[in-house]
């Protein structure tokens, strides 16, 4: 028979207690209940754990030992327990994340707030990756959530939809195609181009517009990092093609932004998360910050 945590909560109260009747108290049981329930566990472990004496039940020497370590142990049990009720109401918890580079300055400061005043005890660990990165580390269990573009659907990913969002170009106000209040696809091509990484799904979301105009643009910069796109452009090297989103929250201040005749520069910002699997209760908590209208 294998003990029980209700017998090895029996023996610890009874020795920590030093009485069976103290002990019963404390477990909320009659004393005859706790005395089965420690008559069991010598049963179950083969050994003596308590010698009866006129004086009442003293812990003979395995039973003072067992409880010293049966205490520990339901220590640790307690506070796994305790741990994990806190999660279920939110109180605690970690999620982690892949995010965009370029959603991550400009959606998600807002949400992470939303859900610090809400919930502070849940931590939010993030990871920033290009679009393709951002669906593998959700894919491997890297991150419990992915926010990303929408590309061609996976099944092993479901998607939410979060916000539309398009390209524009970011310019110099001295610049000479700021004086124009939209811009052509030929004109960008026609001067020097500052575009993101070719990994991301800016810089593919960018090259699928051009191509479809049968252009082939060579940008005069490539840049990892939209803040890094956005300082070359603030240096006069080149006009980017940066996420309308970013502008309205002044992550490039003091440069113009001018949208392109371009139905292509479009993009679909979705929520990732493995297609059937549950998510933790600090998940949930998130995914309705971000949702906060539903």
């Amino acid at each position: 028979m294998t003990p029980s945590i209700r017998q090895l909560r029996a023996l610890t109260a009874a020795v920590e207690t030093g009485s069976f009747g103290r002990a019963a108290l404390r477990l909320h049981l009659s004393q005859p209940a706790l005395t089965v329930q420690i008559r069991e566990l010598e049963q179950a472990l083969g050994v003596s754990l308590f010698d009866r004496t006129a004086r009442g039940a003293q812990p003979t020497a395995a039973g003072a030992a067992l409880a010293e370590s049966f205490g520990r142990i339901l220590a640790e049990l307690d506070a796994v327990v305790d741990g994990a009720r806190e999660q279920a109401a939110r109180r605690a918890g970690v999620v982690h994340l892949a995010v965009l580079p370029s959603v991550a300055a400009t959606l998600l400061p807002g949400a992470l707030a939303r859900l610090k005043a809400a919930h502070p005890g849940i931590r939010v660990m993030l990871r920033d990756a290009v679009a393709k990165r951002v669906g593998a580390l959700v894919k491997e269990g890297s991150a419990e959530l992915g926010i990303g573009h929408a590309t061609t659907p996976d099944p092993e990913l479901s998607e939410t939809p979060l916000f539309e969002d398009e390209l524009v170009a970011v310019l110099p106000p001295d610049h000479p195609l700021a004086a124009r209040p939209r811009l052509t696809l030929e004109e960008l091509a026609a001067t020097p181009l500052v575009l993101t990484d070719p990994e991301s799904s800016l810089r593919a979301l960018a090259e699928a517009a051009f191509a479809s105009a049968g252009l082939a643009p060579r940008p005069a910069y490539e840049a990892t990092y939209m803040s890094t796109a956005v300082a070359l452009v603030r240096a006069g090297l080149g006009v980017g093609l940066l996420p309308a989103s970013a502008m309205d929250l002044r992550v490039a201040p003091l440069l113009a932004t001018r949208p392109v005749d371009s139905p292509l520069l479009r993009r679909r910002i979705v929520l990732l998360r493995r297609r059937g699997a549950s998510l933790s209760p600090a998940a949930e908590a998130l995914i309705e910050v971000l949702q906060p209208d539903d």
